[in-house]
């Protein structure tokens, strides 16, 4: 008889996260291990082979199954420079790096926004954590490691070359340097000569692009696979035609499944794959900012829960700007700061816990309010998952600050459920992704709150005018500090 079982495995920007599943959605067996990163000023990095030692732990751990094929997805918008050898010549620059801010604002000028339409389908910014930003950095910064650079490639695609010797990437990780067309996109690579003899070969996300080449896994199929946010939401239901859905961890991401499009600044709109068409974005600061609260005061994360829920929202609660390192969706914007406004003598610690989870909550419904317009939907209920959905109170503030109801996803891995379904896709147990959704479960339903989601809208313009207003000073700040 034929495996049946599927592995996914989810590279995110803290851990490996990987899982065995029966075809019907059970998870047999689960892995999760961190790893570390590495913070100094702008820069923010990771080792490559981190995410290899805990893939093998985790293979080891699953060698009693046998397996019909494996699913990698992974953070995006980290990039590896490896040389001829398949070795990373420098530490990974993870997502959250901001180093190449200058070459970003550089490039960016230099495309106009009808190039950006014609491009990409939507005026999406030139950021720092843009592909072609990050090469531009190296070769001006590291010429000596431009030169022996051979692939610049995603961690999915680092691992998958490690597993299978094999260079491959899919269209749809490569954002900003893929068109609607599923194809490179030529324009974007003139900006910075050689670039596009760095990249891999495009693959399509539900295709086996070869097998694990040593070990007990020996001969496994490994599909294409792609973006852990593009995977996560896919395993969160984002199938669906005018689904809406939350994906709340390191970042948060929101995204809506439609055919329609709408060009709108800030927001990403995924090319058609498997019938299906994402409009998303990512914020820069989501668990992140909890965690980073955590961290300064000393409380731990599993406690803060509690700790918000004994300090009702009041004139006390101070509104948090969750913009720590700078935003993605929707604004772009590597130099955005966080703050605390409206701080008073009578804000305890707990109120401040409850403004950094409630910030967290505005950002993502910024981004939800580009998704509506870019899309062309407005859902009636919101799917959530992902750890930050854990906490019922934090899943609460979210569907008061959102208006709508929020239905929590069974599996608090959707990323590794989403890769594990494509895996099931490239190789036939599934016809398509519509099938493949089948192993989607939602359990508790959060209804928003009147009195709080009226409070929360008033608060959210506030929001919106507060960050318009960041930029301009925290450049102000910056100007004195470094005078």
């Amino acid at each position: 008889m034929a495996a049946t079982k599927l592995l996914g495995l989810d590279v995110g920007t803290t851990s490996v996260k990987a899982g065995v599943l029966a075809p019907d959605g059970s998870v047999l067996a689960s892995f999760s291990e961190s790893y570390p990163t590495r913070r100094d000023g702008a820069r923010v990095e990771q080792d490559p082979d981190d995410w290899m030692r805990l893939i093998g732990r985790a293979l080891q751990a699953f060698e009693g199954h046998e397996l019909a094929a494996l699913g990698l997805c992974s953070q995006v918008n980290t990039h590896v420079f490896v040389g001829a050898d398949g070795r990373a010549l420098m530490p990974a620059i993870q997502w959250q790096d901001a180093r190449a801010r200058d070459e970003a604002a550089e490039l960016d000028a230099r495309v106009t926004e009808a190039q950006k339409i014609a491009w990409w389908g939507a005026p999406m910014p030139i950021d720092a954590s843009h592909a072609i930003a990050r090469m531009a950095w190296v070769a001006r910064h590291r010429p000596e490691v431009w030169d022996k650079t051979r692939y610049v490639m995603l961690p999915k695609d680092y691992c998958l070359f490690q597993l299978t010797g094999v260079a491959s990437t899919d269209p749809l990780s490569n954002i900003g340097l893929v068109g609607p067309d599923m194809a490179y996109v030529p324009g974007v690579f003139d900006l910075v000569p050689g670039s596009r003899d760095k990249m891999a070969p495009l693959v399509p996300v539900d295709r086996i692009v070869g097998e694990v080449s040593q070990g007990r896994f020996s001969g496994l199929p490994v599909a294409s696979g792609t973006m852990d946010a593009w995977a996560g939401l896919v395993g969160a239901g984002g199938v669906s035609e005018g689904r809406t859905v939350y994906l709340s961890g390191t970042s948060e991401i929101i995204g809506i499944s439609s055919q329609s499009v709408h060009p709108t600044p800030g927001a990403i709109v995924f090319p058609p794959c498997s019938g299906v068409r994402l409009h998303a974005g990512p914020t820069n600061n989501g668990g992140d900012a909890l965690l980073w609260f955590s961290q300064v005061t000393g409380v731990a994360l599993d406690a803060l829960s509690a700790l918000v829920a004994a300090h009702p929202p009041g004139p006390q609660t101070p509104l948090f700007l969750p913009q720590l390192e700078g935003e993605r969706a929707p604004l772009w914007d590597a130099d955005l700061r966080g703050a605390f406004l409206n701080v008073s003598r009578r804000t305890e610690l707990g109120d401040f816990a409850r403004a950094v989870q409630e910030g967290v909550a505005f950002a993502a419904r910024h981004i939800l309010e580009t998704l509506q317009a870019s899309s062309g939907v407005r859902s009636d209920w919101i799917a959530g998952g992902g750890g930050g959905f854990r906490s019922d109170s934090w899943s609460q503030i979210r569907a008061d600050v959102m208006g709508v109801p929020v239905r929590r996803l069974v599996s608090d891995q959707p990323g590794v459920l989403g890769a594990a379904m494509v895996a099931g896709l490239a190789v036939g147990l599934y016809a398509d992704l519509a099938a493949a959704s089948a192993l989607v479960a939602y359990g508790d339903k959060f209804t928003p709150r009147d009195a709080e989601t009226a409070r929360y809208d008033a608060l959210f313009d506030v929001y919106k005018d507060a960050v318009s207003h960041q930029h301009q000073i925290t450049q102000r700040l910056w100007g004195i500090q470094d005078g």
